[in-house]
Order: structure tokens, then sequence, then C-alpha cells
């Protein structure tokens, strides 16, 4: 593990982006773009190669539902106007969670993944199938609070998870614009569905070449946080960026943002270092990194990953 200081890539502020997006919605390709990056991760990453190709496989599947299945609710023309007018999350997870039907995209996930799941995944898809809707909806709302939930439940929680990401992401496409990026004491939640964020990620794209955004865990939006401020506790200076000794560093993109201030860190992806990076991917990929500085003691993640929730 190693820890350069704040004039390191990682920290650096952009040049030449004077005003880039304050808050970018989702694109239709998303979860491909997720599936091709986890597949590639799963060939490069030793220990955790058949967990990240069956997630590859559950992403790909998110991609098949949001390009096939028409929800049965749809919301109302104007039904996001106030909201975004008020600077208010449009999208509250928690409150919109019993209005959509995300259990019907809970079961064509499913049936997406049954054409390609192997022997050891089948008994899982199956316990899902079995469960009731209240027991999903009691999942959904740990999935949605962070909550690791008990051992016997925790592997079914990434396909609740995956299910609901593909209904918020749809619901993001649907709105007019984009909300206000958020400011105050919720800075560093999702200004759409009020989530918290998995990663920040880095971009190089023209337009945002250089420029940090934090990126949501479950509805994928991203919203801009300048470099050097701390994604916990807002304060920069006492910042490090930790990550993970490779010989080539490929398959170590992700580093941990540490702040010596709150004793927090959550990742953060740098695409300079590879385009191809995804904030959810690679930091389920960088898993080792988090045991790492668990067992160390000083910092404490802030943030979640929906398909591996830490916990007890």
């Amino acid at each position: 593990m190693k820890g350069p200081a704040v004039n390191h890539a990682f920290g650096s502020a952009p040049s030449g982006i004077m005003e880039p997006p304050r808050v970018v919605l989702p694109d239709h390709q998303l979860f491909a773009r997720r599936a091709a990056r986890l597949r590639t991760l799963s060939e490069n990453t030793p220990g955790l190669g058949e967990f990240l190709a069956f997630i590859a496989s559950v992403v790909q599947a998110q991609q098949q539902v949001l390009e096939t299945r028409e929800p049965a609710w749809v919301p109302a023309a104007g039904a996001f106007d106030a909201a975004l007018e008020h600077g208010m999350p449009p999208l509250g997870a928690q409150a919109l969670r019993r209005d959509i039907d995300w259990q019907q995209d809970l079961a064509a996930l499913l049936d997406a993944l049954e054409l390609q799941a192997g022997e050891r995944q089948r008994p899982l898809l199956a316990s899902v199938r079995g469960l009731s809707v209240q027991a999903l909806d009691d999942l959904a709302e740990q999935v949605l609070d962070a909550d690791p939930g008990d051992s016997g439940s925790r592997g079914q929680m990434p396909l609740v998870a995956a299910a609901l990401q593909v209904a918020w992401v749809r619901l993001t496409r649907a709105l007019p614009r984009p909300p206000e990026r958020p400011t105050g004491d919720v800075y560093a939640l999702c200004p759409c569905c009020g989530s918290q964020p998995v990663a920040s990620i880095v971009h190089v794209a023209p337009e945002r070449n250089g420029v940090r955004y934090l990126h949501c865990a479950i509805c994928a939006t991203e919203w801009h946080l300048e470099r050097v401020t701390c994604t916990i506790c807002h304060k920069g200076g006492q910042l490090h960026y930790l990550g993970l000794e490779d010989g080539d560093q490929s398959a170590f993109v992700a580093r941990a943002e540490a702040c010596d201030h709150c004793h927090g860190y959550l990742k953060i992806v740098p695409r300079e270092f590879d385009a191809e990076a995804d904030p959810l991917a690679d930091d389920l990929a960088s898993l080792a990194l988090d045991l790492m500085l668990d067992e160390a003691g000083q910092y404490t993640r802030s943030g979640y990953n929906p398909f591996l929730i830490a916990g007890a």
C-alpha cells in the first residue's frame, strides 16, 4: 500500500475546464460498458475472478432489462418539476420504492440470468425467485440503507440491488433536466435519488477532462466535487491517496482518498490511468484495499457498493 502526497495526479486540480457540467445523468449504455469492464477485471484480479465474472453477467442482464422492459408505472408529465425547482432529489429512493414496479425488473433480470448462469449460481437465482413480496421489499430497504443484512440473505442482495439500479437509471432518463448540484450538508448525497456515492471518478472526456465527480451507487448520476476536497468532511490539505502495489498497476486503478481530518475515505477512480475504468466495477476489484484499510483501523469507509455491502 502506498500514500502519495496531495500533489499526486489523484489529487491535482484540473486545468482548462472552466465550467464543467455540474450534474450528469447516466446514458443508455451505462450497464454495457460496466459489464465489459467487469469482464476485463475478472481476468486480471486474482482471487476475485469468479465473483467479478458473475457480477459482469448480472450487469449485462441489467442492460438487457433496461433496453427491453416497459415499466408499469410511468411518471406523469411534470411529476418532478416541483422537486427540481426547489432543489430536492426528484427521485428519492426510499420515497419511490413502493411506487415503482422494481420487482418486475428483478423478475426480468432473473430470466435473463437463467440463460447464462452456471450450476453454482442457479440455487441463488432460485432462492431469490422464492422470496415473498415483503421479503424482497425488506431486502430493498436494506440495500438502500447500506445495511448488510444477515449472512443468510447477503448473497441475494446484489440481485435486488441490480433491479433497483435498473429502475432508478430508467427514472433518471425520464427527468426533463438534471437537478442542481447539492450544497451544504448534503453535498455528498446524490442530487437525483439522495443515495450515497460508490466512489468518485476523474474523467478524461474533453468536456470533463481532469474533473472529479461523485458517482451514485443506485442511479449512477454523477455530480461535480472539486478535487483535493474530502468527500466526507469537505476539507482539504490532509488527504492521502492509498493504493495497492502491483507490478504494472494495470489491475488497480482505484485509490482510497483518505482524510486525516475526519479519518474517512472514499475510493477515487482516475480514468487518466485507464479510460475504461468504472467507479462501481473498479471499487469491487479493489476489495483487497478495503480489507487492508479495515485491518489497519485508521480510516473508515464512506459511501457503499450495493453489490458488496460490508458487514460483520
